[in-house]
């Protein structure tokens, strides 16, 4: 560790513990998710489960609540559900990341936990330079730092960044989120015999290539993987205008399904689909465990979107992860569902089977931090779950339509995101201090979104249009 890097790291440590006491106050303060310990949180990093125990990194800004050059935190469990934090992985210390060592990812390789990232430059004009770059670990909790292993190839911006690396048939790739010289979104890709000497081979997909037309000026945060015999190019494409329900949110996160060919470096792919429905969620990141379950985790948050106006920022902190999930295909469908680790946060259960609602009627339950399951659904008409007097969850089984619906953090006007969906059989909420996470008929669609009620409020009130008939089940977490 040079002189730099330890007074980077100590500085952080101060900042976090100086400011302890008032983070921890906040009410918003989540009770079950990752969060920066001072500071802002953004992006998952390197998650990787190496030697049993589950990595997550993340991008952290310990000395306030807007970005600038970020560090690597790190949380480590061993059960997806208690988490601790561990010392700080990357400080950006070196010429080749001083503004930031940015998104990267985890490998297991030659028995050591290999940390690939994108080192950020800037100089005095605000002119950026980018790298690719690398860090090993005996222990998987200090790093020693082997510097730049791939240069920005031509024909792109230096916008360039987020490598996230696997092996293939003995050989080792690296997408890399990219914006051509023509403000194009990409996805360029690398192989390695080493993982040190990178080959770039080309763009893997992207705007303006033979299979997509105009698909935004920036692809962020790719992820490329094999899951129930499809190849999944998941990305983060900035630019794209919304088109009726679809991408309303500044920036989007989905994925491309399809087969990739390792001889052209191609992935020949379907639409796009966006992987979740709400207000906060990007830059996903995926990882096999040793269970051989392709899962997830994304930040609850969207660059750019009112992220100045959080209520957390007074108390020094911002933002947080989802959940972990796990991934499968339904048919040509990605789902994302709940892990089965976080049932053990149940407490006491609440189970009522058999309601029956009438136009006009309701049911009414309570909950502080919460995982409700109304499942067995039957409606005509309409469904609505007002949740603590802040969210609202409705089907129209007319319309097709489920609707969340929030108050907004930043004006305090109800805000809405929309689906099609053909049928609704069930749906699974999550609900943390000040997030709430809806997963619908097992996965099929996801809404996630921060939103902020009365501390003190608890209310959970389903109600009917016209006829309704569902079990409902509830946990305290």
């Amino acid at each position: 560790m040079t002189k730099r890097d330890a007074e980077l790291k100590e500085a952080a440590y101060l900042e976090a513990e100086m400011n302890r006491e008032m983070v921890e106050s906040d009410p918003y303060r989540l009770k079950h998710h990752i969060m920066p310990p001072v500071g802002l949180l953004n992006d998952p990093n390197g998650f990787i489960q190496w030697k049993g125990v589950y990595h997550l990194f993340y991008q952290w800004m310990p000395f306030k609540t807007g970005h600038g050059a970020k560090f690597w935190g790190h949380y480590t469990s061993q059960d997806l559900v208690n988490w601790k934090h561990e010392p700080i992985a990357l400080a950006p210390s070196e010429w080749y990341e001083k503004n930031g060592c940015y998104s990267g990812s985890a490998v297991d390789a030659f028995d050591k936990m290999h940390l690939f990232y994108t080192g950020n430059v800037k100089d005095e004009n605000g002119e950026r330079e980018t790298y690719q770059c690398l860090a090993v670990s005996e222990d998987g909790l200090h790093f020693e730092k082997k510097g730049v292993v791939a240069e920005l190839p031509e024909g792109y911006t230096a916008h360039f960044r987020d490598p996230k690396v696997w092996e293939h048939d003995g050989k080792w790739y690296m997408v890399v989120g990219a914006q051509t010289t023509e403000l194009k979104g990409r996805t360029a890709i690398f192989s390695s015999e080493d993982l040190m000497k990178w080959t770039y081979l080309g763009d893997v997909a992207g705007s303006h290539t033979e299979q997509l037309g105009e698909f935004g000026y920036m692809w962020e945060c790719p992820d490329l993987f094999h899951l129930d015999g499809k190849d999944i190019l998941i990305v983060s494409p900035q630019g794209l205008k919304p088109q009726g329900m679809l991408y309303q949110n500044v920036y989007q996160s989905g994925y491309f399904s399809g087969e990739m060919d390792y001889e052209s470096a191609k992935l020949t792919h379907g639409d796009f689909a966006e992987l979740d429905r709400g207000f906060d969620f990007y830059a996903p990141q995926t990882t096999e465990d040793e269970k051989g379950r392709r899962l997830l985790f994304a930040w609850m948050s969207v660059p750019d979107q009112a992220e100045d106006k959080h209520p957390t920022i007074p108390h020094k902190w911002i933002h947080n992860m989802t959940f972990p999930r796990k991934l499968s295909m339904r048919g040509e469908k990605l789902v994302q569902q709940p892990v089965e680790e976080l049932e053990a946060l149940r407490k006491t259960e609440e189970s009522v089977p058999g309601i029956r609602l009438q136009a006009g009627e309701k049911h009414q339950t309570a909950g502080t931090v919460f995982e409700l399951k109304l499942e067995n659904l039957e409606v005509r008409s309409g469904l609505s779950v007002s949740i603590k007097n802040n969210a609202t969850l409705h089907y129209s089984s007319e319309e097709k339509v489920f609707t969340l619906t929030r108050t907004s953090y930043a004006d305090g006007q109800p805000e809405s995101r929309q689906c099609r969906l053909e049928h609704l059989s069930n749906i699974h909420v999550f609900v943390d201090t000040s997030s709430i996470e809806v997963f619908i008929n097992d996965g099929e669609e996801v809404f996630t979104a921060r939103f902020f009620p009365e501390p003190d409020e608890k209310s959970i009130v389903v109600s009917a249009e016209g006829e309704a008939a569902f079990d409902l089940k509830k946990w305290e977490l």
